[in-house]
């Protein structure tokens, strides 16, 4: 259903738990999350660790009730985030909760059908096949073996082309059917989760692939699908060796330890910067013909430039958008959902708590909740993408 509050104050709340008891850790989260809130939310999200897969029907019904609200939305994940901490393999909740007077709250349940003509995704309400209200964002939980995610964000571009995407994919889950998204009260085991939200909310969304570009870019020559075969009419091997041949001792060893490569999303610039690319992986190389193969289809024509990614690199990439988001922000943010790469925390920091901590740093003690995706969706040059060791960021603001 879609609502629209009417209460005359924004807020926002979250609370993480991690007692060993999901009783304990359900009123804990709701009690601390609702704390300065009279009446239910408008927007619950939820993010449960993956060990509690098989609880969270139970777990969904149980908060619904106790925060007077079936308007609930989440997922499972390997890792949770809350409030500056990242639970990494533990068991823990995470609930964030939103008052947004004046705004338009829609969650909608999607599921994807195999067709003779590919696949469709079904499950939108019939008022917005007409159109999207404008100023439109889209909140989106996938579960990653039932609901391609790239079909979803690629009919949002092309119908919907200033509407953000952001959300990620279900983690924890080895196999179909282990991943959980809640819908209210219910927990299901495919498709996706969403919440449609437009009138007066303000919500800011920050994309951190956390790489840097290396060398000069190029434009493509010559490619087929994921394979470039030449870059400034030169075999593309041949272009990537003489930038190598020149970086630094440390670069070259980032270089060894993974490559990646970005495309400009818009060719429309004078310039290319670091937040102006699209970065993939380069998965292989074949020095015979002077190929590279990368993790997306490339054509020529496109600009591309080579980057790489260390912990680093990361860690500035990040703390410079959140730096600018703060400075450009129309009011303060007074709330924030989390998205990052099961790929970081300490799989990729010397640090724990690396993401959250970067967010309070930045803006301050704020209710922050999130997860460790299996893939982070969220735009890059005015387009929507699913990402793979990024930080994507949903940024709420307080008027």
């Amino acid at each position: 259903m879609d609502t629209t509050s009417s209460n005359e104050s924004r807020r926002f709340g979250s609370a993480l738990s991690t007692a060993p008891d999901v009783g304990e850790a359900i009123r804990d989260v709701c009690e601390r999350a609702s704390r300065e809130f009279d009446g239910p939310p408008d927007l619950a999200v939820l993010f449960v660790s993956a060990d509690r897969a098989g609880m969270c029907d139970q777990i969904a019904a149980d908060v619904c009730d106790r925060l007077g609200s079936d308007r609930l939305v989440g997922c499972t994940g390997e890792s949770i985030v809350g409030m500056g901490r990242e639970v990494e393999g533990d068991s823990a909740l995470s609930l964030w909760l939103a008052k947004l007077p004046g705004a338009h709250v829609l969650p909608i349940r999607l599921t994807f059908e195999r067709t003779s003509e590919g696949g469709s995704i079904l499950g939108w309400p019939d008022d917005l096949l007409d159109g999207w209200p404008e100023g439109s964002s889209l909140l989106v939980l996938g579960e990653p073996f039932s609901f391609p995610a790239e079909l979803l964000l690629e009919q949002v571009n092309e119908q919907h082309t200033s509407v953000p995407v952001i959300g990620g994919v279900a983690s924890g889950g080895a196999a179909p059917g282990e991943n959980r998204l809640l819908f209210g009260r219910e927990a299901l085991a495919e498709g996706a989760v969403a919440v449609l939200l437009h009138g007066a909310v303000r919500l800011r969304t920050v994309v951190s692939q956390g790489c840097r570009p290396i060398g000069k870019h190029f434009v493509v020559t010559k490619a087929e699908r994921n394979v470039i075969y030449e870059l400034g009419g030169k075999p593309a091997i041949a272009q990537l060796q003489a930038i190598f041949s020149e970086l630094p001792t440390s670069e070259q060893e980032l270089v060894n330890r993974g490559l990646h490569l970005g495309r400009v999303v818009s060719e429309y610039q004078d310039r290319f910067e670091q937040g102006d690319f699209l970065v993939r992986n380069v998965i292989g190389a074949d020095p015979e013909s002077g190929a590279v193969a990368v993790s997306d289809f490339v054509r020529a024509g496109q600009t591309v430039q080579f980057h790489v990614r260390d912990w680093r690199t990361a860690d500035a990439d990040l703390q410079q958008l959140l730096a600018e988001a703060r400075r450009t922000l129309d009011s303060p943010a007074a709330g924030a959902l989390l998205f990052t790469c099961n790929g970081r925390g300490t799989r990729l920091f010397p640090e724990p708590h690396h993401d959250a901590s970067a967010v309070k740093t930045a803006l301050g003690d704020i209710p922050l909740a999130g997860f460790f995706a299996q893939g982070e969706l969220g735009p890059v040059g005015g387009k929507n993408f699913i990402h793979g060791f990024t930080a994507s960021i949903a940024l709420f603001e307080q008027t």
